[in-house]
Parts: C-alpha cells; structure tokens; sequence
C-alpha cells in the first residue's frame, strides 16, 4: 500500500490560500480517480478539486470554512502500488491556465476553474455528469448534507434527472415534487412552539458577497435619493409594444426602457457613470454604458452586465437583459458578464416596495433601483385623477457625485420615463 499525499494547488493569478466550501468525500471512503472530492473557492474562482488517484481516504484536512495555503496537505490517500514511497504533489507541477476559461491542471489532476464564484454550479453538473454522481447544485448538496438528506433517494425532476431546489424542498418535507406522483406534506400545527437555534457558517460566494458589501457601505460615502415617476405613458406605450410583438415574444418589462433612458442621460451627467481607482486615487470616466443588471439567484445577489447598452435598441435590450439574468441564474455566466459594469440597476419587481436604498457596487459611482408601481389617486390639473406611480431610489457616492447633480441626473430620467417617446427621438 502506498500513502498518496495531496497539497492545495496553486489556482493561479496570485492565489496563497483557498477556502474550503464543501467536501463530497469522507475519512474511510474509496473514491475513484477524477471524482471530484471537494469545492474550493478563492477570490476570483470558484474550483472543483477531483480526486488525483484512485484509493482509500486516509485524512482530510480543513473544514468548510476554513483557509488552506497552497501547499498545505490537503487530502491523504492509500493506494495500491507497487512500491511504499510517499507521493506528494505540490503546487510547483502546476501546469497554469493561459486564459481564465481554460482547466488547470496538477499533474493528473484536472481541476476545473469557474471563471468567477457563480459558475460553480456549472461545473459541478459538467462533472456530476461524467462521474455518474447525483445531478445537483452545490448549494443543494450542501442543504442535503446539513438534512441529513441522501439525495440519491430524491427524484429529480430537472434535465436528465437532475435535483432542482424545488424536488429538495419536497423531500425535506416528505412530499412528492410539484408534476410527480408520491406523497403529500403534512401541515404542522400553527400553534405548536419552536424551539433552538441554528447556526449557518458564512462561506463560499456568500461570503464574498458579504464581504464586498461590507467594503462598500464601510469605504463609500452613500447620498440616497428617491424620487416619484409617474409611468402612465410608459405603462401605455409598453402594453401597446407587447401586444404588437409577434406571438411567443417575451413581453417587455419597464427595465429596457430604464435602461435606454439612464443610457441617454448618462451623456450629460459623466460622473455618474465612471468607476474610482482608490488606488491610483484616479477617477475614470466611461463613455459607453456597460449596465450592471443586479440578479437574485439561488448563490445570492450576482450583477450580470449588459455591453453597449447605448448602442442598442429597446428590444435587443429586453433580450440582452433576459439572457445574462438567466446565465447568472443558471450559474452560466462568463466571467466576462460577471464584470466591467458601469453603473448598476437593480429591481424587486411586484416585490419592489415603496422605497429602497441600493448600496453602491463598487468602484461605481451609482445604483438605481426600481421600486414597484402601483395605480394611485393624484391631482393632475386641477383634479383627482388615477396614475400608475412608481418610485427611483438611488444610491450615489458622495465623494465624487454632488447632491445637486445626483438629483439632476434622476430628475432628467424622470422627464424621460413620464414622456417615453423623447427616449428615442436624438438630441
């Protein structure tokens, strides 16, 4: 038998450590050559790490949690070979990426680099797929394990048998997925006491994300402004264009034409659409608009951003703004549409509220965020009359945007929104 010592590898671009998100392997398991063995996360990737040889597992070290450095041993094997020396990788037989997107591989192992943390899920169905393990995201197998929860015991109602969120919820709660025959869940008593407590450790991309949002609220100075549209126009001239569109278009939302006008405005008011180099204590103004689409997904709040936004038309905007929500929903968003926004939207939708106070994605200088719109009794000359209203609250950093132009700049996309042809007639 020969004991097959395994070290963090060196993930490229700078990496000392990573945090271990999950283990999918146990102390006593036999696990097979390519299996993947754990997820390990570092600032800018999120890795699936498989198993370099075939064989018993001996130690494992690092909890979910914790930050390993590269070269510390990570996972210790024993194998059948044919003689008693000790097989050590390290990280300096790491055969580097030439791009983000390409595998990185040491020695036999082939890990397989996401090309930022939300693409996790991605690879993790790419390998569950080769490997014949259960089809499933990570944070559902996370969910199953803290269950106690086999989920090779779960029906999946996904592609190919995969287990989406729904079909783990069901099993949780002993009922049959949503379409699948099988059991019904049983209601608790509303009146019965709960007791305890749970502790959930912050890790992988939820701590990311807490951490960026912690530097942000903590380093910008945020000015909050909110104002009231009044979208009764917008609301006509968008059921008019949704009912023209030939049949199976997805029907446009109020985000494309927000969109086509922040793009328009943004030419009068440049500082708003510019990022801050702390480092080089730099401002950088940017002519196009890359707009930042802020997405709820099952990993958390992802920014998917949408290129040119200035150069395209309404509908090439619904569409654009459709596909990268749905890429960062299904954990197939590139790198590339995961970065390079600048300035930032974001939306609840029915959900949206009277008022929110977006906190800044930084280094931009802005976030506008969309609150729901409701039909309201308002005076217009001289009368009651009902408008569908809606409220922009946003978000600028004070540092560098004044009050008076942060209002100025929503005030102009007020004037644009409340009379929506203006968006598209030239300057």
């Amino acid at each position: 038998m020969t004991r097959y010592v395994f070290k963090m590898p060196d993930l490229g671009e700078g990496t000392v450590e990573a945090e271990v998100v999950a283990w999918h392997i146990k102390v006593g398991d036999m696990v097979q050559e390519d299996q993947v063995m754990a997820e390990v996360m570092t600032d800018k990737a999120a890795v699936e790490v498989p198993a370099p040889v075939s064989g018993k597992v001996v130690t494992i070290n690092g909890q979910p949690g914790d930050m390993v450095r590269v070269g510390s041993e990570l996972v210790v094997f024993e194998t059948e070979a044919a003689d008693d020396d000790v097989v050590a990788p390290a990280p300096a037989h790491v055969v580097h990426a030439t791009s983000p997107a390409q595998p990185v591989e040491v020695q036999r192992l082939p890990v397989v680099p996401v090309t930022s943390p939300v693409q996790a899920e991605e690879a993790t169905s790419e390998a569950a797929e080769v490997s014949g393990r259960v089809k499933a995201s990570p944070a559902t197998r996370r969910k199953a394990r803290e269950a106690g929860i086999d989920l090779r015991r779960v029906p999946g109602s996904g592609p190919s048998g995969r287990i989406m969120p729904k079909d783990f919820v069901a099993a949780l709660s002993g009922a049959a997925p949503a379409g699948m025959n099988g059991g019904s869940a049983i209601a608790p008593s509303l009146l019965r006491q709960r007791t305890g407590t749970e502790e959930v450790k912050v890790i992988g991309v939820r701590r990311v994300i807490a951490q960026r949002m912690t530097d942000a609220a903590r380093t910008i100075p945020h000015f909050s402004y909110v104002e009231e549209i009044d979208v009764t126009e917008l609301e006509s001239l968008r059921t008019h264009l949704n009912s023209k569109a030939p049949k199976g278009t997805p029907s446009l939302t109020y985000l494309p034409f927000l969109a086509a006008a922040l793009a328009r405005v943004l030419e009068e008011f440049p500082q708003c659409n510019a990022h801050y180099d702390a480092e080089r204590n730099v401002l950088i103004r940017h002519h196009p608009v890359h707009l930042g689409v802020a997405t709820q997904t099952p990993d958390g709040l992802k920014v998917p951003v949408v290129r040119h936004a200035e150069a395209r038309t309404l509908w090439d905007l619904s569409d654009e703004i459709r596909r990268v929500s749905e890429a960062a929903k299904s954990g197939k968003a590139s790198r590339e549409e995961l970065s390079g926004s600048t300035i930032t939207i974001t939306s609840l939708g029915r959900m949206g509220g009277i008022v929110s106070t977006p906190i800044i994605n930084a280094p931009e200088m802005g976030i506008i965020g969309v609150n729901k719109a409701i039909d309201r009794p308002v005076v217009l000359d001289s009368a009651i009359a009902i408008r569908r209203i809606m409220n922009l609250s946003s978000s600028f950093d004070h540092r560098f945007v004044d009050g008076y132009d942060a209002a100025a700049m929503i005030l102009a996309l007020k004037d644009l929104l409340e009379h929506p042809a203006t968006i598209f007639i030239p300057g």
